[in-house]
């Protein structure tokens, strides 16, 4: 079928020039801009010049050469900051896979800005008549023009000063996830620019302090919102649904000026690398924000619907549906080589251009199908091995999706997030039975996942909690979810936290649960920075930020989700603490190593790396379920910083009883204590030199639901 183009002529004065199909996007040039768009199936191709966002179009050019599947045209006289989209005739199919609309203005897919957010606000997105709604599809012949976002053409150029890449070693970097927006939306910021770019780069003092050395952004690449939650005064807050690989949020700038965004993400970068603060981000390679068959046309569908998705149907519209292994309405068919250049082009972007230091990708293993199915193999695992740019960059999986789990099985170059530790250890330190025996592999680097094939302890992303779950403090402050805000009637979101109350749901006034609580974030806490591997901590989880329950906030642009700063004064404790903790990290080299500790004597003095004890000297309990201690030593050796020769006695206790520990002998060495988690503030973490030497020289009491941390060193 076929439907009328009078709307759409070639109408320009601007000098044309055939101009070139590489690379695809808008390219500035001394005397114009190259513009190129793949799209394989179309049958015309019009791009729309703008001088406002609102306007109509000033200019309606055909792209009238082609090279293979890319049309393009060089536009004498374009420069930055040029406002621009397409439009696409071919046919409308939607059983065969077709969705051309020439009625429905496209986002570029290499645009690196675009004027707004985008918001599913009006049925103009839409391709179809929304009368036939769960019938045939008719294309819907309304023009959206006027409401779409349009795409900006952007100079690259930016004064970078001396910035260089730090390239921090794994085992040494600590990440903070944050999303950038939440980080200084709160009033209590106290930024200028509150919930921008500009804003966050005001707070990296307060990074900087806390003793990080790697910021993970949410996403930030431009994403679509959903008409459904603002039609409930929520929002697509988290950013899962992205629909500009290339632009950066938008919102997140300061609309001083159309493309700001671009320049004032890159003083971001720029300043964070000042502080010796590298920056990943959490990108969406897996899906779109153009849903599901009765989503939104803004870009990939309306230009090139067959190549950039994977579709389905049954046998007399065998294309009219979408592989959905996402929960969010469709998959990009990352098999196809159009798609993959488009993930490869998109990434060295952010690495080359806009300097950023890796990525974590969001349901990665969804990335490495082949034929239905996960597998080292793939042609985007393959892809990213060999690029000179990419396989040198930070590489961190989520390692599942709907469909699968893959934790411990991603290629070399790869690390993981770690569900198994935030698991294991959250089961722990609530006390549930049976966790010793997986405890020790967690806290020594998760060698049963990680220790086979050629990878070690950091390549494990240890967390114990992130954006995707409660916070730190709601860990022990609910038992069970509270996501009533979300509008689902509490259905959304996990109901296996592995969480506990301590004996109150929610807020409380009694000291004892609330010192109980602080003990256990403390616990936390040691468990994340003072195990192998490489420790991510969530953003608040310092000074103990709170959702109110809610473990599933991805909708909640709003206080639920922003930073209250004035946490910060009211948990000055844990804040401390949590500093102590990260600089303890870094001091004790035996954490950063790049082997697997072994029971093997390493060091050259009868001493194995790693020794595991029960609380009498003899072995752990590894298979008995009512155990709730562990016990283990490791040798620093002869270490090349201050500290000397030194050992680490840890105690992990989470019985609600306490235990006498017999400690080991090493000569003249005596035992001192560095951290008690059951001590009152200022008493449980000793500052470096200061700790404090045991007054029984073979024992210590560690008491009920507490980590112990004692130190024993020779001359430093």
């Amino acid at each position: 079928m076929t439907y009328p183009l009078s709307h759409l002529s070639h109408q320009t004065d601007k000098k044309l020039s055939a101009g070139e199909s590489q690379p695809l996007g808008a390219t500035i040039k001394k005397e114009g801009t190259n513009f190129a768009l793949y799209s394989k199936y179309a049958r015309e191709v019009f791009l729309l010049l703008f001088e406002k966002p609102d306007d109509q179009p000033t200019d309606i050019i055909r792209l009238d050469n082609r090279t293979e599947h890319v049309r393009h045209v060089f536009v004498h006289g374009v420069k930055a900051g040029q406002l621009y989209g397409y439009k696409i005739r071919g046919e409308y199919n939607p059983a065969q896979g077709m969705r051309f609309n020439e009625f429905k203005l496209l986002m570029d897919p290499y645009a690196k800005a675009i004027t707004t957010c985008f918001k599913d606000k009006d049925a103009l997105f839409l391709p179809y008549d929304m009368n036939a709604r769960g019938k045939d599809l008719v294309m819907d012949q309304r023009d959206s023009t006027s409401i779409v976002p349009k795409s900006i053409v952007i100079d690259d150029t930016f004064d970078w000063g001396p910035d260089q890449r730090h390239d921090i070693p794994l085992e040494r970097l600590i990440i903070y996830e944050v999303h950038l927006k939440g980080f200084t939306a709160h009033s209590s910021s106290g930024v200028r620019h509150p919930g921008t770019y500009l804003g966050f780069v005001e707070k990296i003092p307060y990074l900087k302090e806390l003793g990080i050395n790697a910021v993970e952004l949410l996403p930030i690449h431009e994403s679509f919102k959903s008409d459904t939650l603002i039609e409930k005064g929520l929002s697509e807050y988290w950013g899962y649904n992205t629909i500009g690989f290339f632009a950066p949020e938008a919102s997140y700038g300061t609309c001083r000026s159309l493309g700001c965004q671009v320049k004032e993400f890159k003083t971001l970068v720029r300043e964070l690398h000042k502080a010796g603060i590298e920056v990943i981000l959490d990108v969406v390679y897996n899906h779109t924000g153009e849903g599901d068959e009765l989503g939104p046309s803004v870009c990939f569908r309306g230009i090139d619907n067959p190549t950039y998705y994977a579709l389905k149907g049954p046998a007399k519209q065998p294309y009219r549906y979408y592989l959905d292994d996402t929960g969010c309405g469709n998959t990009l068919n990352i098999e196809n080589p159009q798609v993959l250049r488009l993930v490869m082009d998109s990434l060295r972007y952010w690495v080359d251009v806009m300097h950023v230091d890796g990525f974590r990708f969001d349901l990665a293993s969804i990335l490495a199908r082949v034929k239905g199915g996960y597998s080292k193999d793939s042609v985007f695992f393959d892809a990213v091995s060999k690029d000179p740019v990419l396989s040198k960059v930070k590489l961190i999986a989520e390692p599942w999706d709907l469909r699968t789990y893959q934790v411990g099985n991603f290629p070399v170059l790869w690390s993981e997030w770690n569900g198994k530790f935030r698991d294991t250890l959250r089961r722990f330190i609530k006390n549930d039975p049976g966790q010793v025996k997986d405890l020790a592999w967690r806290l020594t680097g998760s060698a049963d996942l990680y220790g086979g094939d050629g990878r070690s302890h950091y390549n494990s992303i240890n967390f114990i909690t992130c954006h995707d779950g409660f916070t730190l403090h709601d860990l022990f402050s609910y038992n069970k979810k509270h996501n009533e805000a979300n509008g689902e009637g509490n259905k959304d979101g996990t109901d296996e936290n592995h969480s506990w109350n301590c004996g109150v749901e929610g807020e409380t006034d009694d000291a004892r649960i609330l010192n109980l609580r602080k003990q256990l974030i403390k616990n936390a806490l040691c468990s994340l920075f003072f195990s192998l591997g490489t420790p991510m901590l969530l953003g608040g989880d310092e000074f103990m930020r709170t959702q109110q329950g809610n473990n599933n906030a991805y909708c909640q642009d709003n206080e639920i989700s922003w930073f209250d700063w004035g946490y910060v004064k009211r948990n000055p404790d844990i804040l401390q603490f949590c500093k102590k903790a990260i600089a303890f990290n870094t001091r004790y080299t035996i954490l950063q190593g790049k082997k697997f500790l072994s029971g093997k004597d390493q060091n050259a003095d009868n001493v194995p790396d790693v020794a595991w004890f029960g609380e009498n000297l003899d072995g752990p309990s590894w298979d008995d379920p009512e155990s709730r201690i562990l016990c283990y030593q490791l040798d620093g050796g002869e270490s090349p910083s201050p500290i000397g020769e030194y050992f680490l006695f840890f105690i992990f206790n989470a019985d609600r009883r306490s235990h006498m520990i017999r400690l080991p002998s090493h000569g003249d060495m005596k035992w001192r204590r560095v951290v008690d988690t059951s001590l009152k503030a200022g008493e449980d973490f000793s500052p470096p030199g200061k700790e404090v030497l045991l007054e029984t020289a073979d024992r210590y009491q560690a008491n009920s639901r507490s980590i112990v941390v004692l130190l024993a060193k020779g001359r430093g």
